[in-house]
């Protein structure tokens, strides 16, 4: 490890680079490869790497990383549990490896040896009480860390667990928003049909849906065409 992690400015300002990704424009995706960045800046690691968890196939999988390694980049997700990881998301707790090559539970000591790796630290993301994922750094020479580092580097991943909890929140305030609006706008275009065409209520949704599926359409279009089109009418 290098000096910067002794400069508590430097620390600061890694901080404030992540804290800001919350209010940008960045995506998800942009997010991310920042927070590796900045996270292998500071910490003056060869390679950082951020896992997310996925709930609903139970998964951890790498989402950003500096490493141009396709082998690395493309490694398999791995279960809680299942290697240091794993063992990280499922306990909860911080786990460092002075010798990649030497550990049992280390599970691409191929991909670890073309790229040059030899010690590790990972620290559980969590954010409200649930782990979100990992992050882990990388050195090329062996390395014991301190407690010191250990700290900074939990530090550094909660300020980005909340960045990315909170922008997940974001999107799905915003996909909540665009189905109330969808289901309002379909209400309207249903009125719309049934009182011009006589139909029933379910017969109004069918014909929205097929002319939607028919054409490609989203259901939205589709009935705020047939909304706009009974507007010009009534000019």
């Amino acid at each position: 490890m290098n000096n910067k992690i002794e400069n508590a400015r430097d620390i600061i300002e890694a901080l404030s680079k992540i804290s800001e990704a919350m209010t940008s424009d960045l995506y998800l995706e942009d997010i991310l490869k920042l927070i590796v960045t900045v996270t292998a800046e500071v910490m003056g690691s060869k390679i950082c790497s951020l896992m997310l968890l996925d709930p609903k196939k139970k998964e951890l999988s790498i989402k950003a990383t500096q490493s141009i390694n396709k082998e690395y980049i493309n490694k398999n997700p791995l279960k809680p549990g299942e290697g240091i990881a794993g063992k990280v998301a499922q306990e909860g707790k911080p786990i460092s490896v002075f010798d990649i090559a030497k550990d049992k539970n280390y599970k691409y000591q191929e991909i670890a040896r073309s790229e040059g790796l030899v010690s590790l630290l990972c620290v559980p993301l969590h954010v409200r009480g649930k782990i979100i994922g990992v992050l882990t750094i990388y050195t090329s020479e062996s390395h014991h860390f301190s407690d010191y580092e250990v700290n900074i580097l939990k530090t550094v991943a909660d300020q980005a667990a909340i960045v990315i909890e909170n922008y997940r929140l974001v999107v799905e305030t915003r996909v909540i928003r665009e189905e109330l609006e969808t289901r309002k706008a379909v209400e309207r275009a249903k009125g719309i049909l049934m009182k011009e065409q006589n139909l029933d209520e379910e017969e109004a949704f069918r014909k929205i849906q097929k002319f939607s599926m028919d054409n490609r359409r989203t259901m939205r279009e589709v009935a705020d065409a047939i909304v706009l089109s009974n507007e010009m009418k009534n000019i």
